[in-house]
Formats: structure tokens, sequence, C-alpha cells
């Protein structure tokens, strides 16, 4: 359990000066979503690159987001002519109705469509990532994916976080009758679960002003343990306050069931990029602010 007094002193710490402080996690400021974007994309085709020159394939866990990255990507595909063939990717994770059944095609939360129209779609035909290297999470394929990620090491994971820290679906765990330890978490793999409801209200917040009764009740994700197995792990976020406490806690706090983001100290290769916006905490930017138990 992390202490207020704790998360207090975390969240003072002005956004400028994060990347001087002693991180739990190395860590990226970047100015804004175009920055990161940019960056972002570069990463992923400079691994590709790699893997051509060494005449291997790229496998990753690609995500659903952040939106800023897939336009600075998919032209630098086509403008540079970057062939895709030898990329594997592992779609980290998927939205569900009620009954754990696939949304419909124009859902917003169909992470499916999306990842068609916005990541493989713009990409010149003779380019693109093979179909039969496109392996998006569904309840009927879940242990065929999980196979299949086991078969060979994963390059790299590339996410975001959650308000939470969840990577990909690894949400907190809240239910009073089935806590997790850290090695139960650590080790979590594919699984169909009901989304938090923290998760949905931020989600309702963030996608439909509020009503949550759009937001899909449940998922199903890649574990930590098929995240966190990839060489190197690289998360980022532009979408500012519903993020902020949860980097906070991922640089400073040690492993939490809480926080999953704090487990990306355990890995040997990961980093951090958050945007400004993202980066700064209401906190930081208050000192007067008096809190009970804190400033007392």
């Amino acid at each position: 359990m992390i202490s207020k007094k704790k998360l207090y002193q975390w969240c003072s710490v002005p956004a400028e000066q994060l990347a001087a402080e002693k991180t739990k996690v190395p860590f990226r400021l970047v100015q804004d979503s175009k920055v990161m974007g940019a960056i972002m994309a570069r990463e992923l085709a400079d691994e590709v690159l790699m893997a051509i020159r060494e005449k291997r394939e790229l496998r990753a866990i690609i995500p659903c987001g952040p939106n800023c990255w897939y336009e600075p990507f998919t032209r630098l595909v086509n403008q540079e002519k970057i062939s895709l063939r030898n990329l594997v990717v592992f779609h980290m994770d998927e939205c569900l109705d009620w009954q754990g059944q696939e949304l419909a095609e124009d859902d917003p939360y169909n992470f499916r469509a999306f990842m068609l129209r916005h990541f493989y779609d713009p990409v010149e035909k003779e380019l693109a990532v093979a179909e039969d290297n496109r392996f998006f999470l569904n309840p009927a394929n879940m242990y065929d994916v999980k196979k299949e990620i086991g078969r060979s090491p994963v390059d790299i994971t590339m996410g975001g976080w959650g308000q939470d820290g969840h990577i990909a679906y690894n949400q907190t765990r809240r239910s009073p009758f089935s806590p997790v330890t850290v090695d139960e978490l650590r080790n979590a793999s594919i699984r169909i679960q009901d989304n938090n409801w923290d998760t949905i209200i931020a989600l309702g917040q963030r996608s439909f002003g509020a009503a949550y009764q759009f937001v899909p009740p449940m998922s199903i994700t890649l574990g930590m343990k098929e995240c966190l197995g990839a060489k190197k792990v690289r998360v980022y976020s532009d979408t500012g306050t519903w993020k902020q406490t949860a980097l906070r806690v991922a640089l400073f706090a040690d492993v939490d069931t809480e926080y999953p983001l704090t487990f990306l100290q355990e890995h040997p290769d990961a980093l951090i990029t958050a945007t400004l916006d993202t980066a700064r905490h209401p906190i930081s930017e208050h000192p007067e602010w008096k809190f009970e138990g804190v400033n007392t």
C-alpha cells in the first residue's frame, strides 16, 4: 500500500525536473504528441530495418494507441520503402461486450478495426505486414496466440498505460475475493476478464463525455508475462491528466500490484516516454494545497 505522504512527495516534483530525478525506470520527457509520435514511429521503423539487415523476423507486441504515431509510422514506411514483410505483430489487447464477445466493427473500441484502418491499410501493399503475421486477440484464438508468442522471443513490446498503470489490459485486480500477489501478476498470461469500474469510468470520461454505459465492460489481454517477456519494452503516453499519477508511481515506487507499470523496473531494457502534459501534475503546481496526514 502506497502511503499518501510518499505519493504527495512524488507528485510534487515539477514535470521539468522528472528526467533529472533518480527514477526506478529510465524516463524520457518530450514536448508534445507530435514529437512523441515521430519518436515512436522512428523507433519501430529502426527495429524493422535492423532485423532486415540481420536477415531475421522482428516479433513485436503492438498497442492500439497512442494515436499520434500511426500516421508518421506509415508515412515513414511508404517514403523510405521499408518492407514490413519480416514483421510479426501481436496485438496486445481487445475490448469485449458483456458476454465476452467481440464488438461490432464500427464500435469505436473495436481495436482490430481501428488498427486495420490506421496501422495496416495506409501502407503500400507490397510493403505491408503479411496477413499471416497479424495476430489479433479474440476469445477463440487466445491459446493459439499464446503458443505462437512462446515459439520464439519477442523483440519489443510497445504500449501505453492506463489510469492505474495497466499495461495492455493488465489492470489492478480489485476483487476482494481473489487478490493477486506480485508473483501472480508478474506471471499472469493471456486471459478474458471484466474491466475494473475505475477503468470504465476513466474511459467513459475520456471518450464519451462520461457516458460510461458505452465503454466495453470486458477485455481480452496479453498478460504481464508476455508483455514484459520482450527483449525491449517501450511505453508512451500523451493523454494527460488521467495518466499523471500512475507515471509518478512508476518512476518512484517499489513494485506494487496496485500499479502494474511499476513492474517495468524489473526489466533490463525498459523506457517510459511521456509528453509534458502527461508528466506535469496538479499537486506540483499547487504547493499551497494541504492534505490531512501529509502536511500535518
